[in-house]
């Protein structure tokens, strides 16, 4: 294991070429586009951040295909713990994430769907690994939450850093058939492995604030990702922001579609 997440390549996996449709949900401060299908569909003027976000079930069903998958990469650990605040005191722009997870199959939401997080901080680091002043002990920046009956699981993070030879980006798995104890989520099986990623406009912005102008490697764009090449657009988040301005956060959201009885 090398000692910096910068030094760290991502290595594709066979599940990035797999033969799946696309879905990317454009749910952007004034529109929701779905290029899978070529739609683009107008939201209410005047609604809150929160609703512009929210897909119709008209919208749901034109995104009724299969988020391709990515490759894991090499920071997963399977720490399951729920819990929708997964900062642990780490710095940098707010980020409400809100992903919708709906069964391909019947183009519904799917309910105690388990999504599962992990991501970078501001400056490319990691928890739980030796790496840039981690250590194995940290858990910062991880974390999973059940889907509800809308099939909106929803977490309060920080928009991430980067490091050398990766787009901006947040890791996702999605578990079904498992159970919540002790605080944890055990059980069930994987149903999807992917990658979210962010708009470059956002992006440039958000490098310029502080935590994350001190982070001293070379930014790859989305467009310079090889992974991302494979199927990202498919997950890429459509942001808006929470407040008046970028400091005060923005919000991000997703559709993610599976079939929740395989495993790929």
């Amino acid at each position: 294991m090398s000692d910096s997440p910068h030094l760290q390549s991502e290595p594709s996996n066979g599940r990035e070429n797999a033969s799946r449709r696309a879905v990317l949900t454009g749910l952007g401060a004034t529109a929701l586009s779905l290029t899978a299908g070529g739609l683009v569909i107008p939201q209410a003027l005047g609604a809150s951040p929160q609703d512009k976000l929210s897909p119709t079930a008209a919208q749901l069903n034109a995104a009724c295909v299969l988020t391709p998958e990515q490759t894991e990469g090499p920071y997963y650990l399977d720490l399951e713990t729920v819990r929708k605040n997964i900062t642990e005191g780490k710095t940098g722009v707010p980020l409400t994430l809100r992903t919708t997870v709906i069964d391909t199959r019947t183009c519904v939401p799917l309910s105690n769907v388990a999504v599962d997080i992990w991501q970078c901080d501001a400056v490319g680091i990691y928890s739980g690994y030796i790496a840039g002043g981690s250590t194995p002990d940290t858990t910062f920046l991880r974390g999973v939450q059940l889907t509800d009956s809308s099939g909106v699981a929803e977490f309060t993070t920080i928009y991430p850093g980067w490091y050398a030879g990766r787009a901006l980006h947040i890791h996702v798995k999605t578990h079904v058939g498992g159970t919540v104890s002790g605080g944890t989520y055990e059980g069930g099986h994987v149903s999807h492995t992917g990658q979210l990623y962010f708009p470059e406009n956002y992006n440039t912005q958000v490098a310029a604030l502080a935590p994350y102008r001190s982070n001293t490697a070379r930014r790859t764009l989305n467009s310079q990702d090889y992974i991302y090449r494979n199927g990202g657009s498919s997950s890429l988040l459509a942001i808006t922001l929470a407040g008046s301005s970028l400091s005060q956060g923005v919000i991000g959201a997703v559709v993610l579609g599976i079939n929740p009885t395989v495993t790929p």
